[in-house]
């Protein structure tokens, strides 16, 4: 963000900087000496560690939450032990979307329009494939015909470590598997913003040129669109199903720093506009402190917790205000790690015990709602 929106000496400017590259290269050497902790390394194989987990779901969210055993994590694998981990699920979204499917309302002005991959990414398909269903079952009452295809993540979480070489191999095995789906009229939906970002601007700055899987990763840079922006190019292009209802109360939405540095403009916001009565919207362009990673470690929890503040006492007066009136308010990001970091912060802010507990959402689970459409899983 520093590069789009603060630095004064990016192009044109002389200088020619590019500050988060610059600080990447930086990372990237300090993998090549062998300087990434063990714990970074083993924590970024969300793969793996997704893939182990989903067969003993209910022992690994009992090792996440209980006590005793974060102050065990936090001790040697230097996790914060009161920072919020994501849960893990016995059956991940691509399982399901080889067992069951949606039917597609034929009834929607995009029908047989528009036909849809979904990028199911690490977040939805290990941790909540829930939100990826409900999203399908979204596009659906829209017109929308999808699949699920997960050959792999998209590296964001190796890139944080500098660690270039996995990144690459990631986008090759990705774009490659995507685009014979490409050449059939599929556009590509990715679930989360990082991973929208990853496929679409740093997947073909890290790819050489001279790579035979390049062609597939610049048609995959090309077909890639976020999930709030594939919602609203919907809903320009070809209208929105009706039956969408008012929201039961005012909205704080989180403009994910990842949606926001692919310069597409306020997508989820203008999507939630989209609904009825929908001017109890308050945009947050603030950073949730998260930073990937970097929030829950140990040495790093409380800083996160105190840049995320400016944002997070924006989301208490949306509570607080909607509290007041005796209706619900929602706390909203379209990335899954910032909803839960911005909830938690509330919590901890002075003057918020008297407000209801609140639990992140994302955007498109707003959306549903105002459908009537609820999770399943």
């Amino acid at each position: 963000m520093c590069f789009l929106t603060k630095c004064p000496y990016v192009p044109p400017h002389e200088f020619n900087l590019d500050f988060p590259h610059l600080m990447l290269r930086y990372r990237a050497e300090e993998a090549k000496q062998g300087k990434v902790p063990l714990a970074g390394r083993e924590l970024t194989k969300t793969d793996r560690n997704g893939e182990a987990a989903k067969y003993a779901a209910p022992l690994a969210n009992w090792a996440t939450h209980n006590s005793a055993m974060r102050g065990l994590m936090e001790t040697v694998a230097g996790v914060h032990r009161e920072a919020v981990l994501p849960r893990y699920a016995s059956q991940t979204l691509m399982a399901r979307a080889q067992k069951e499917s949606v039917p597609v309302n034929a009834e929607a002005p995009a029908y047989g329009q528009r036909k849809a991959v979904l990028y199911a990414t690490c977040s939805m398909n290990y941790n909540d494939p829930g939100l990826g269903w409900l999203t399908r079952r979204v596009l659906a009452k829209l017109g929308v015909e999808t699949e699920v295809v997960y050959p792999g993540c998209c590296g964001m979480p190796q890139l944080e470590q500098g660690q270039i070489a996995d990144v690459v191999a990631n986008a090759r095995k990705v774009a490659l598997a995507m685009q014979d789906w490409i050449a059939r009229g599929y556009d590509i939906v990715a679930l989360v913003p990082s991973c929208a970002l990853m496929l679409k601007l740093e997947w073909p700055l890290l790819v050489p040129e001279s790579d035979p899987a390049r062609p597939a990763v610049d048609a995959l840079a090309k077909a890639t669109f976020d999930l709030t922006e594939f919602v609203v190019d919907i809903a320009k292009k070809h209208g929105l199903a009706p039956g969408l209802m008012p929201l039961a109360g005012p909205v704080a939405l989180h403009l994910a720093c990842h949606a926001r540095a692919q310069n597409m403009g306020a997508k989820a916001a203008d999507m939630l506009r989209l609904l009825p009565q929908a001017q109890d919207i308050t945009v947050i362009e603030r950073c949730s402190g998260h930073g990937g990673s970097w929030g829950i470690m140990k040495d790093n929890f409380e800083t996160a917790l105190k840049v995320g503040k400016p944002a997070t006492r924006k989301a208490a007066e949306v509570l607080e205000a909607a509290a007041e009136k005796n209706r619900q308010g929602f706390v909203a990001s379209e990335c899954p790690l910032a909803a839960a970091h911005i909830v938690q912060g509330i919590s901890r802010l002075s003057g918020s015990d008297g407000l209801p507990p609140a639990r992140p959402y994302h955007p498109i689970e707003i959306f549903a709602l105002s459908y009537d459409l609820v999770r399943d899983a």
